[in-house]
Order: C-alpha cells, then structure tokens, then sequence
C-alpha cells in the first residue's frame, strides 16, 4: 500500500532556504508550514521541522515570519521558544500567536501582559482559553478595555476574587459592567451587585438567568435607590401573593410611604390596601373597608394606625380620589392604559410628594407612553 501522507520533501526546504527573493521564501514557507500542520511526523521529523521553524522565525523579512505565524498560529508544532520571539516581534506576527497559540504557558502570558501594550493584552484577553492565574493579574491590574475583554470572553475561568476586583476597579463602567452580566456564569454575590449597575434589559436578563431571589432584590432595593436596582412596582404587578409579598418588604424595611404612594399613583391599589394592612397590623378585608366604604376618615384612620408621615396624607388622598374617579368613568382595563390615565390626573393635581417621588412617577409615565404609542401603531 502507497503511503500517501503528507511528507517534508527535500525540494520545499531547499526552495525555502535558497530562495533569495522575499516573496518566493514566504511562499515557500507557508507551503512548508502547511504541509507541517497536516502531515503526520515521526519524532525525527518533528524535530527537523521545529529546527526550520526557528530558522523562519529569524528571517529578515517581515513577510516569511508572518506567512508562517498565520498558518501555525494554533498549532501545537510552534516550539515555545520560537513563540515567546515571536511575540516580541511587530504586531502583525505577535498578535495572531498572542490570541491562539497554545505554545505560551501561563507564566509566558503573565510575563508580556505585564510588559506589553494595550493591543497585546487585549489578544490575550480573547484568547480561546483564559486561565484564572492570568485573569486575575488582568482583572487585578489590567485597563478598563483589556478588563471588558475578559469579562465579555466566557471562554475565560475567572474566579469570584478576580470578579469582584474588576466590579471594585470599573463598576461605573456600563460596558463592564454589562459584558459581566452576560457571562453564563455568575457567581451570586456578583449578580447582585450587578442589578445596580446595569440597565433595565440587562438586569432582567440577570435576574431570569442567575435566578437572583426576590428576597435579594427586596433587601438592594432602599427609599434612595429603587429606581436604581430593581423597580419594586414591577413585582408588586406581578406578585402572586400581595400579602406575602408586603409582608417580605416590610421586614426588609422596604414598605414605607414612598413605595405606597407610587403604588397609589401608579393603579396598584390591591398592593396599597396590603401594605396598608400590613403597616397597621389590619387584616386586608378590613382595611379594604376602611380605604374604599368606611367614608373620608377611614383612610386617614389607617393611614395614622399605618404610621405614615402625615405630611404626605393629602398626596394619599389625592391618588385614592383619582383612584376612585376612574373607576367611576368606567376607565379601560388594560393595566397600561390605565396606569397612564392614573399617573396624567395625579400628577395635574399637585400632590404634596417629595421631589424623588415626583420625579419617579413621571420617568414611570415616560415609560407607558411609548409602549402605548407601539401598541396603537400595531
């Protein structure tokens, strides 16, 4: 039987090593490396071809160097010592090894990441695989662009401490802090201090994909910051037990007059009667009576009993009253609708909210007309 495996034939390598003219040595050596790449060698002539390898790699002529970096760039023939030259070399050679070549040993990398540029860090960054030795020294030591290299390569093992190092040094960059937010996975600790970080679609993807607790979100949730971790009326809306649900906030500290009156503004008023009832220690039937039937003193009675500030009493009064009016009008049901008709006649009324509520309720009704305004064009 004919053996027809590739072999190094005496003629390529004679043609590589008297050719004089650049073009015809680099076409000779990407041949040559070709051949290397498929064929299947002896020991002895794996040898022969790394001997020939590190004759290529000290050719004078840019083009022979890179002809055969382009075709040996993941391959496992590429001696270690010809690598490390080689990525000491102009850009174009260094870069293709310094973002595949399996030749470097993590003590390779770590030694250029830290005496190399900012290109070159970044091709390490993104290589096919990332040990968590050489992500720590980035996350730990790299610039912001290397960092959101790492974070968006999913192939590399970062581990927790290295997470948290890059969240402490760039977690007010939105593009960090999003490329973390989509890697596969996230330890947890992490993915709760990315929901504050990230933009509404991200932080749903972070909760629907890391399975962040609603107990979490509760607990990251403060009368400061709502609007900047997780939107509580959104899971208020969504809630399948109210009573549960006010129940939780009001251990966490979270059920407070603010959070009830953009409930109130906003139509959720089965979340307001619950908090109301949770607050005053009231059953929900009879706090229900006491908002709804009990006539003008029944909501200040449980509002009192419910130890709200009585400075925002009026504003109470006020969304109940909107409230109510709507209802008598027959307004439409869809909740969006609504939501946008409750908000436009609060908000004319000049309720005696603070400054944040306000400017809340009306990023809320920012919120609900596009979505109503795509809906019509549909």
């Amino acid at each position: 039987m004919i053996d027809s495996r590739p072999k190094l034939t005496v003629m390529e390598i004679r043609r590589l090593v008297e050719a004089t003219d650049e073009d015809d040595r680099a076409t000779a050596a990407h041949k040559l490396c070709r051949t290397m790449v498929t064929a299947t060698l002896t020991a002895k002539e794996r040898e022969a071809a790394q001997d020939i390898l590190r004759l290529l790699a000290a050719d004078t002529a840019e083009m022979v160097r890179r002809a055969m970096v382009v075709t040996l760039k993941s391959s496992p023939l590429l001696p270690r010592d010809v690598a490390r030259r080689l990525a000491a070399d102009v850009d174009t050679i260094a870069l293709p090894l310094l973002e595949a070549s399996p030749a470097f040993t993590d003590e390779d990398l770590i030694e250029i990441l830290r005496a190399s540029s900012v290109v070159r860090q970044i091709a390490i960054a993104a290589r096919p695989q990332v040990s968590s030795q050489v992500a720590e020294v980035i996350a730990f030591e790299g610039t912001e662009p290397v960092v959101r290299t790492l974070a968006a390569n999913d192939n590399a093992d970062i581990a927790p401490i290295s997470l948290g190092a890059i969240l402490d040094r760039f977690g007010g960059s939105r593009e960090v802090a999003t490329a973390l937010a989509y890697r596969a996975v996230l330890p947890l600790d992490i993915s709760e201090r990315l929901i504050g970080l990230v933009s509404a679609q991200v932080r749903d993807h972070l909760i629907a994909r890391h399975a962040v607790a609603p107990e979490t979100m509760i607990r990251l949730a403060g009368h400061a910051g709502e609007r900047a971790t997780v939107d509580l009326l959104d899971q208020a809306r969504t809630a399948g037990d109210l009573a549960e649900f006010a129940a939780r906030l009001n251990a966490r500290g979270a059920l407070n007059a603010s959070l009830l009156l953009r409930a109130l503004a906003t139509g959720l008023m089965p979340f307001v009667e619950h908090g109301l009832a949770e607050l005053a220690g009231t059953p929900h039937h009879r706090a229900w009576l006491m908002v709804h039937d009990a006539g003008p003193l029944g909501l200040r009675a449980l509002y009192d009993r419910a130890g709200l500030p009585p400075r925002l009493f009026a504003a109470f009064r006020a969304g109940v009253d909107t409230w109510r009016g709507l209802q008598a009008e027959g307004a439409p049901f869809d909740p969006a609708t609504f939501q946008q008709r409750m908000l436009e006649r609060f908000l004319t009324q000049r309720p005696h909210a603070s400054r944040d509520d306000l400017g809340y309720l009306m990023e809320r009704l920012d919120r609900t007309e596009p979505a109503l305004t795509r809906r019509s064009a549909a």
